[in-house]
């Protein structure tokens, strides 16, 4: 059986990324990238499903034990394991070196004090736990082989097959490091090169401290920071730039229900909110790559703009259920693909064009196609603004007119107002600003409710919707606004959990509510830190404090966030790591700093 979320590592080479629990195993791994199909799916199912357990011996019909401290290395995404045995302490390095070849995952085993009795048990299961592999000897060499992929296993320790298992037993005493390494490579090809552990820790490390020296962020989160950028950074694909939501799929938001979907690729509006949050602490380069990113994957049809493309820009992601997967916890369906893909959410519009803008005004070096996109957009939004949308949450119910699609479309058409301003662009700069006054009039007639002083989901519902949180952030309306406070005020009173954290907006349990699905969910985190951004932004800078240092607490002992919190169960749930859960920790990190609003 899987661990919980939160006791998984995050380990990664910007182009695929790995889950290791705290008794060693490596329980999620696709090769060659992200989205690829996984060759350990034991988090999705059990170990008949794939996994790579690397650890202390023990004895069997007992559980493998967990290692009593571990960490990154620094400033790193290499992690470290120690499990203290009555034998001795043992330590494992895991990593994967950004590559520029084949794909590696790297373990080292180091003997710390004593004789520890260690074991490697591999078992490899491609296309998700469904195809066992031909596992063979090639020049010495541990070659698992199936369709197009073949998986190369390297090491040291003697090895040997029972059950359709690699294992090896070895013991480790104090200077002692043994080695493993698995490698993918295209089965047609040759085999990939002999791995070379040592020099690639050396190299991996060296690339993390180098990359982390550019963050421009010194104030007093700057550890929660870091690890959150470190994150971002893992979850960049770097051949093209694009920056997927989360590495897994179909780990549930409501444990043991059907709200579970496949977070492997490029949300528009993620990785536009990641592009701000890089740029805000130093990153341009990976900026610059996300837009070069976005004009491919856009290129000549912003007309058919989708709220998601894959890691290289495709542009089909169909959804399809994987049912020999028992899910997470039983977590049901297991899902690839997202039949989101194709929706219509006009607040895309809004969140591209205002990391554009933000491109720009950080001094991004100038590209002449984004400001002809930039414009496109704009055209097609004075056409489409009114129609109804799936809005941000991307519901499955019918579609409405959600407010906060509105406010964004505002802000897309408030930006380029601003391009054209600055000289940067041509347009029809009169009409764009009447525009923009009819669409602000519109959601302050048709999205607000004055009886409660609170803006509301949609129009003409009475329901709340946490994203209306975002209204003072993007300008729509200035803090001190008398709806802006109703509707922070209201939403602390009928989205806020019992432990005070927000939820998207009202679930109906086993009755299909607003989004059109059955059952809950728990409380997402970002939705969390919005409330303290707004906390801040109208004055109540102490209550903004305690709130994100209490989502704080929320992150592993690793420093890291799934996408929702359960209240009930205590635990984190959703797809993890989640880079829609620590690009608002950054945000609102910088700006309770620039408010003097932390510790004491």
């Amino acid at each position: 059986m899987a661990g919980r979320i939160e006791d998984y590592a995050l380990i990664g080479d910007m182009q695929t990324a790995a889950l290791v629990c705290r008794d060693g195993t490596v329980d999620w791994l696709c090769l060659p990238r992200f989205d690829s199909h996984a060759i350990f799916a034991g988090l999705l199912g059990t170990g008949e499903h794939g996994f790579w357990r690397l650890g202390p011996a023990y004895a069997p019909g007992t559980e493998p034990p967990t290692a009593a401290r571990r960490g990154y290395r620094g400033d790193s995404l290499i992690l470290e394991s120690e499990w203290d045995t009555p034998r001795g302490t043992v330590r494992v390095t895991d990593f994967m070196p950004p590559r520029d070849g084949a794909p590696q995952l790297i373990r080292i085993v180091e003997g710390v004090s004593g004789r520890v009795p260690m074991r490697s048990e591999l078992r490899m299961r491609f296309s998700y736990g469904r195809v066992v592999p031909w596992v063979h000897k090639h020049e010495g060499r541990t070659v698992a082989v199936a369709g197009p992929d073949s998986v190369w296993f390297d090491t040291e320790a003697e090895t040997y097959g029972k059950a359709l298992t690699t294992y090896a037993d070895f013991t480790v005493a104090p200077g002692d490091r043994i080695a493993f390494t698995i490698s993918w490579e295209p089965s047609h090809k040759q085999p990939p090169p002999l791995p070379e552990p040592e020099q690639s820790l050396v190299a991996t490390e060296d690339f993390w401290r180098e990359w982390v020296e550019h963050c421009t962020y010194h104030g007093p989160y700057r550890e929660a920071v870091i690890r959150s950028l470190i994150t971002l950074k893992a979850l960049t694909y770097a051949p093209t730039g694009g920056i997927v939501a989360a590495p897994t799929t179909s780990l549930p938001e409501e444990i043991g229900g059907v709200r579970n979907w496949d977070y492997r690729y490029t949300w528009l509006r993620d990785a536009a909110i990641t592009l701000s949050s890089l740029l805000r602490t130093g990153y341009r380069e990976e900026a610059r790559a996300w837009r070069e990113w976005l004009l491919r994957a856009v290129a000549g049809d912003p007309e058919n703009l989708q709220i998601m493309y894959g890691i290289a820009g495709e542009r089909e992601l169909g959804e399809t259920e994987l049912d020999w997967l028992p899910g997470y916890e039983g977590s049901t369906p297991v899902r690839v693909g997202n039949g989101a893909a194709h929706q219509l959410q006009l607040d895309v519009y809004g969140e591209v064009t205002e990391a554009l803008h933000l491109a720009h005004m950080t001094g991004l070096a100038r590209n002449d196609y984004a400001s002809v996109l930039q414009l496109k957009l704009i055209r097609y939004l004075e056409d489409h603004w009114q129609e109804p949308d799936e809005g941000i949450w991307e519901v499955r119910g019918p579609r409405r007119h959600f407010v906060h699609s509105k406010v964004m479309a505002w802000v897309a058409v408030d930006r380029t107002i601003k391009l054209v301003e600055s000289g940067d662009a041509d347009g029809p700069l009169e009409r764009w600003k009447q525009l923009r006054d009819d669409i602000h009039r519109d959601v302050c007639e048709k999205g607000y409710d004055e009886e409660r002083n609170t803006f509301t989901q949609s129009y003409g519902s009475r329901e709340l919707d946490a994203s209306l949180l975002l209204i003072p952030q993007v300008g729509f309306l200035p803090p001190d606004d008398k709806r802006v406070i109703g509707t922070v005020e209201a939403i602390q009173r009928e989205l806020s959990t019992s432990d005070g954290f927000i939820l998207r907006y009202p679930t109906d349990g086993r009755d299909e509510g607003v989004d059109g699905l059955p059952g809950d969910e728990g409380a997402f985190l970002a939705c969390s830190f919005w409330m303290a951004d707004d906390l801040a932004m109208i004055g109540r800078v102490d209550e903004a404090r305690k709130l994100f240092e209490k989502l704080l607490s929320l992150r592993n002992d690793l420093g890291l966030l799934a996408e929702e919190w359960d209240p009930r169960l205590q635990r984190q749930v959703g797809n993890f790591p989640q880079a829609f859960s620590h690009v608002p920790l950054i945000d609102t990190a910088l700006r309770l700093t620039a408010s003097g609003a932390y510790g004491g």
